[in-house]
């Protein structure tokens, strides 16, 4: 069988099983206004939600709202105040540099396209289309975290390892109407049913539909 039709009903086959287990695609980050759940997204690369879930719960939340709020920070201070997540100093000089962004370009208001989002400083495919999805429930494009890339070598899917072309394998793969379901659905399977350490999950659900990633255990970036 030709290997792309062999991947697409694998696919399927997987993306069945999480459009039915997790239906309704939503973050587990918190936030309460658009900006925060950009900063959010961005505070989460190679970081655990959990993580910062605290740091946005305990305080930063609390202070900064809005993209102005986050505009005038002081770089110094926000670095502080981000203490606990991985590569904090980087990401709130690029917090603040996305704040002006958005309150020079777009009027303070959390932009709808890929191409918009994706001028702000810190803001790449993945999180554009995590804030997409989530904000305004466009899903023009999949979402690779470590976990979706995680699945999509065991399973199979990509002969790639980079985050965005790990992307345009799986949307070759999948129709465009269940985008939504892939994402958050490997997020909340990868982090409650099969995790990254090699493990027995032979009896897990989505190796049940493909045995062959039972033995398969890809190296983190």
């Amino acid at each position: 069988m030709d290997k792309m039709i062999e991947r697409k009903e694998r696919a399927a086959k997987l993306v069945a099983y999480l459009k039915d287990t997790y239906p309704k695609p939503k973050t587990e980050l918190h936030y309460d206004t658009p900006f925060q759940l950009v900063a959010a997204v961005m505070l989460s690369a190679q970081c655990t939600d959990k993580k910062v879930n605290e740091v946005t719960d305990a305080f930063l939340f609390k202070k900064y709202k809005s993209a102005e709020d986050f505009a005038s920070a002081d770089l110094d201070t926000l670095i502080n105040e981000t203490r606990g997540i991985t590569f904090n100093a980087a990401k709130a000089k690029n917090l603040i540099a996305a704040g002006k962004v958005v309150m020079d370009n777009f009027g303070g208001k959390v932009p709808k396209t890929e191409a918009e989002l994706i001028t702000l400083p810190g803001v790449a495919y993945k999180t554009a289309h995590v804030v997409l999805g989530e904000l305004y429930d466009i899903w023009e494009g999949i979402p690779t975290d470590t976990h979706v890339r995680r699945f999509a070598i065991r399973f199979d899917l990509t002969d790639n390892t980079d985050l965005t072309k790990i992307s345009k394998d799986l949307e070759a793969l999948i129709p465009k109407k269940d985008w939504k379901y892939v994402n958050n659905g490997f997020v909340l399977y990868g982090r409650y049913v099969c995790p990254a350490r090699p493990h027995d999950c032979d009896s897990h659900p989505l190796t049940l539909l493909w045995p062959p990633a039972a033995n398969i255990w890809p190296k983190a970036k």
